[in-house]
């Protein structure tokens, strides 16, 4: 019943090849330090299937990602993650672009265990022709209306983080958008979720809210404590998204050598030492929300 572990025993689940959920929203409550134990390890070959962000960008700096199926690359007040964009400027990632109700459809056939849903979106856009195995369905009742089916995004794992969870896998997304994360833990055969707070049963805990619980327990595989985990990401209620540290990451990528001492600063080594460059969760703690 514990499903406590720590990130590298859920890095050490992942296979090369495997196609992987990454849950949160642009800079939005991403599953960090959980990506930053997968660029430290030999993980390569993954297909990627996420609203992205930085965790997009790093994975493609490393060399990790084969393809990615995505709706966009952003950090929100820095319209387009870079990393993302010299990899798909430079034609190193297979991609599937799609609109985002599109990747949230597939998303919820895989969930439904459907072969595909019906859409109208993306019919006469160029989704359709940059994605060729996305067919038509012509409808089967009197409207006889022309449909995009919407293939399943079956998931390998998917990666997710919130704010509050328990060794059970109980979990709680106290912000004000769970985005589509019950959706990644539905669609995929195993889910793994990092949270800022681990307690024996949520249930207990002052802050737990039920209608707070997206999705069951029995769908998570495993649980890791990861104070400040969702960093430079936010993770409402607790702290908004790091825009001095977004900043920086951002010039790596133009300066020669830059994604390496990138690396070096801050990925290598352990998680308690990427918290101590970034100002510790003191620092972190005190990071203002974004107001939208």
């Amino acid at each position: 019943m514990n499903k406590q572990m720590t990130a590298a025993e859920v890095v050490a689940q992942l296979r090369d090849g495997m196609t992987i959920g990454i849950g949160g929203w642009g800079p939005r409550r991403k599953p960090m330090a959980i990506v930053r134990e997968i660029l430290r390890s030999d993980l390569k070959d993954l297909t990627i299937v996420a609203y992205g962000g930085p965790d997009v960008g790093m994975l493609c700096a490393a060399g990790k990602v084969r393809k990615l199926v995505y709706a966009f690359v952003s950090l929100d007040a820095i319209p387009l993650e870079p990393y993302f964009r010299k990899a798909r400027e430079a034609g190193q990632i297979a991609v599937s672009e799609l609109d985002e109700g599109m990747l949230q459809w597939g998303l919820r056939a895989a969930a439904m265990r459907l072969p595909f849903l019906p859409t109208r979106v993306g019919l006469a856009t160029d989704i359709m022709t940059h994605n060729p195995d996305i067919k038509t369905i012509r409808s089967p009742y009197a409207d006889g209306e022309l449909l995009a089916a919407m293939p399943a995004i079956a998931l390998d794992a998917a990666l997710l983080h919130v704010d509050l969870g328990d060794r059970l896998g109980n979990t709680q997304i106290g912000g004000p958008d769970p985005f589509f994360d019950d959706l990644f833990a539905r669609a995929a055969q195993r889910c793994y979720v990092s949270c800022d707070r681990l307690v024996e049963r949520v249930e207990d805990d002052d802050a737990f809210q039920p209608k707070a619980n997206f999705f069951e327990r029995y769908l998570v595989s495993g649980v890791v404590h990861a104070p400040g985990g969702a960093h430079p990401t936010s993770c409402a209620p607790h702290y908004g998204w790091d825009l001095d540290h977004l900043k920086k990451y951002v010039a790596s990528a133009a300066e020669d050598g830059g994604w390496a001492r990138y690396v070096g600063e801050f990925v290598a080594g352990t998680e308690e030492h990427y918290l101590r460059r970034v100002g510790g969760m003191e620092r972190v703690a005190q990071l203002p929300l974004p107001i939208f």
